[in-house]
């Protein structure tokens, strides 16, 4: 007979084992569900508590001079960020950073209160400001290295070179356009966190093999930048303009080896930068050519045989009535050859020579020198300048065309058609860009000189100029452009400026001077065009010298012979020029 204290011990341990039956049944349900039904959705959140995913920004490849000086690098520098769901108290980390990254407090309180996981609070910061805030140890802070765009020659061709931003994206010029090539491939980088909580990065990320983008090889010149720079200010300061271009650029291949603007910008500080200043007026700006476009009037003329150098138009004493308006001369003339047409800059004598040239072979000229288009240089933003259609012009039209009203141009295509006259008739294509490296300095891509059209013959070419060399001799409108040992080739232009609505703005003036040197075998042409200058406003006076400036030293930087012993070609003494 069982005593009922048997009973009992079986029912006890009836009911523990049931109950640890039960609790384990439990147990393995809540570890199915937790290993096999929720494994994805765990993963991911046990990755975010010690795993982070930071952007970081890819190296940009250099941009070198033609010499290799280096005009824009990479530099590292560190950036601070946050991961929000790391910090406990968001309000009073937000008044403790204030003050060191000069932030709003909402501002930091509101990204450090983000359901993101992470946020930027400061990039590319000062190496004080990073230890400053590293003493704080802020427990969800951290730092990463970023690159930062950094320009060593300041303002130096700083429109050509460009700018990128603090994403690492070109912004502007070469930077811009050749953006893909410059830019490497952006990554993000995980970050883990280690036994104390902090993140770490991965030691052996190789950044160099896959953050750098390739360089890029300029054809600019940093000795001949550097004068243009210099001289197009002195120019513009001294005639009180409202600014000013320069370009020079090799004839025979087309290769820009300066393109200066004034006012500059400083690409390390675009904050105090305004955004004219951004501007590049060589291939933006687009201003009628003035007395330089009755060049290509005379070589298109001189090309269809229709006039001779010495054939003679009579410039009606200063005055001529067309078409119920006037058209004035600056000086009186009676009776000029095609030669004195050209010396003394006359319009009336222009317009003559347009007449017998007809409408149909100037506009093809014209247009055959290249304007009324885009150069296709290498840079956003270029403009195609003005030209309307020959079917709609009058003949008042084509005599104000032939001395450069009616069209427009850019500084790049008014250099771009008088280096066709200097090389001998060929258009060339226009460029800034002469080789691209890989990330090993090998030349992945080499641009070479090229031919757009034969615009005129080489008979035509040298008659043009020997007419042009006329201009800076004496009596001339270009004699401030003369060089010692040199022979100079040129033209004044001084056009006024179209108003916003019809008609020409009152005093308001581009007074330019373009031309190549030596004469007999040109190396450079060069343009300098000055916008809007006070008193005096003939190119010949603002512009011309000027350009005698930057040919002179670029010439001797360049050990060009000169000829007759270092003085003035004969016939050129430099004397007051007279006014185009």
């Amino acid at each position: 007979m069982k005593k009922p204290s048997d009973k009992w011990i079986r029912f006890r341990i009836s009911t523990v084992l049931v109950f640890f039956c039960l609790v384990s049944i439990i147990i393995a349900g809540r570890a199915f569900q937790l290993q096999v039904l929720k494994r994805d959705q765990l993963c991911k959140l046990a990755e975010r508590q010690y795993k982070k995913n930071i952007p970081l920004v890819p190296k940009r490849g250099t941009i070198y001079t033609r010499g290799y000086e280096e005009l824009a690098v990479t530099v590292e520098i560190d950036s601070i960020y946050a991961e929000p769901d790391s910090i406990d108290t968001p309000k009073l980390t937000a008044k403790k950073l204030a003050p060191l990254l000069t932030l709003s407090r909402k501002e930091l309180e509101d990204n450090l209160s983000s359901s993101k996981s992470f946020v930027w609070l400061a990039r590319k910061v000062t190496p004080s400001t990073i230890e400053r805030v590293k003493s704080l140890n802020i427990r969800g802070i951290g730092f990463v290295k970023e690159n930062r765009r950094f320009y060593p020659n300041g303002e130096l061709a700083s429109h050509a070179v460009g700018f990128s931003g603090i994403d690492g994206t070109g912004l502007g010029g070469i930077e811009l356009a050749h953006d893909a090539q410059i830019k490497g491939k952006t990554e993000l980088v995980r970050a883990e966190r280690d036994a104390l909580g902090k993140r770490t990065l991965p030691m052996d990320l190789g950044f160099e093999d896959f953050l750098t983008g390739n360089s890029v090889v300029l054809t600019i010149d940093k000795t001949i930048q550097y004068t243009a720079e210099k001289e197009l200010a002195v120019a513009v300061r001294k005639s009180g303009a409202k600014g000013g271009t320069a370009i020079v650029m090799d004839p025979k291949s087309g290769e820009v080896l300066a393109m200066a603007n004034y006012p500059q910008f400083n690409p390390n500080d675009l904050s105090s930068t305004s955004q004219a200043a951004l501007k590049n007026r060589a291939i933006v700006d687009t201003y009628e050519p003035g007395s330089t476009f009755k060049v290509f009037l005379l070589a298109a003329a001189l090309e269809e045989g229709v006039v001779k150098p010495g054939d003679k138009f009579n410039c009606e004493n200063g005055s001529m009535e067309l078409a119920g308006k006037v058209i004035h001369d600056t000086h009186k003339h009676g009776a000029l050859t095609v030669r004195e047409i050209m010396k003394f800059s006359s319009n009336i004598g222009s317009a003559k020579i347009a007449a017998k040239l007809g409408k149909e072979r100037f506009y093809d000229y014209i247009t055959s020198f290249g304007f009324g288009s885009p150069t296709g240089i290498e840079l956003n933003g270029e403009g195609s300048g003005i030209l309307r259609s020959m079917k709609t012009w009058s003949n008042l039209e084509l005599a104000t065309l032939s001395f450069g009203q009616g069209v427009s141009a850019t500084p790049i295509q008014l250099t771009t058609a008088f280096s066709a006259i200097a090389n001998g008739g060929y258009l060339m294509k226009p460029y800034l860009v002469k080789d691209i490296l890989d990330r090993d300095g090998k030349v992945i891509k080499s641009n070479q000189p090229q031919i757009v059209k034969k615009v005129i013959s080489g008979d035509t070419a040298s008659k043009v100029t020997e007419m042009l060399r006329d201009v800076v001799a004496e009596g001339g409108t270009g004699t401030e452009a003369a060089l010692n040992g040199y022979d100079v080739a040129g033209k004044t232009g001084t056009a006024q400026k179209v108003s916003g609505g019809r008609g020409y703005r009152e005093n308001k003036h581009v007074a330019s001077f373009i031309g190549f040197v030596p004469a007999e075998s040109p190396e450079l042409v060069v343009l300098v065009a000055i916008d809007e200058p006070e008193g005096i406003q003939y190119g010949g006076i603002v512009a011309a010298p000027a350009f005698r400036a930057i040919s002179e030293t670029s010439l001797r930087y360049l050990n060009s012979p000169k000829k007759n012993d270092g003085q003035l070609p004969a016939g050129s003494a430099l004397k007051v020029a007279k006014l185009d």
